[in-house]
């Protein structure tokens, strides 16, 4: 019973991590086009942002195949 549980927490966790990743390349892609001269600076916000999100995913995935 606990492992299909877990199994659910990890998807739950993976969706969660496509749905940041998706929003945060986005309203990068949206920045970017508004102030191309801030690109780089977007960009580099951007992929710190999605690591975050990345470990945050990982970290849940891992609680949930423990427990």
């Amino acid at each position: 019973m606990g492992g299909s549980i877990s199994v659910i927490g990890a998807g739950l966790a993976a969706i969660g991590a496509g749905i940041g990743i998706g929003q945060i390349g986005g309203k990068a892609m949206e920045g970017i086009s508004r102030q191309p001269k801030a690109a780089g600076e977007i960009r580099t916000n951007m992929i710190i942002a999605a690591a975050l999100v990345e470990g945050a995913a990982l970290f849940a995935i891992v609680v949930s195949l423990i427990a």
